[in-house]
């Protein structure tokens, strides 16, 4: 027997889909000269739009990894977060879309990546991805 997702309200699998293979610009990074240390960078700004209503979303992305060979940079990192500003794109796809982007660019030991978001109709979502 297979699962079949129940959607409601109209939302469908485009919608689901919406923004996880949208082109962003590119994380850079540059070498790291310690080992054993973690960073967490704290976005407070992020915004993005809902892919059913086209309402925006608003909430702080934290990103908390340690490095191995490579560190993220802070500018291509704040420009990658500000391209999901006209991107429609699920709080969760979001959230794993930044863990995935980032353990691609820097290839950390570890990664974690919360995503806070501003409360909306009396809800408010944590969500949060862990690599490995």
């Amino acid at each position: 027997m297979t699962r079949r997702s129940k959607t409601k309200l109209g939302y469908n699998d485009r919608h689901a889909k919406s923004g996880i293979t949208a082109p962003l610009p590119d994380i850079e990074t540059f070498p790291n000269q310690y080992k054993g240390y973690e960073i967490t960078i704290e976005i407070p700004e992020y915004t993005a739009i809902c892919p059913k209503t086209g309402l925006p979303d608003f909430g702080t992305i934290t990103i908390h990894y340690m490095p191995d060979k490579d560190c993220l940079e802070l500018k291509s990192l704040k420009m990658y977060i500000h391209a999901y500003r006209n991107l429609g794109i699920f709080y969760e796809n979001s959230v794993n879309r930044v863990l995935q982007d980032v353990v691609t660019a820097c290839r950390p030991v570890w990664a974690k990546v919360t995503g806070t978001f501003a409360a909306r109709g009396g809800l408010r979502s944590v969500i949060e991805a862990r690599y490995p």
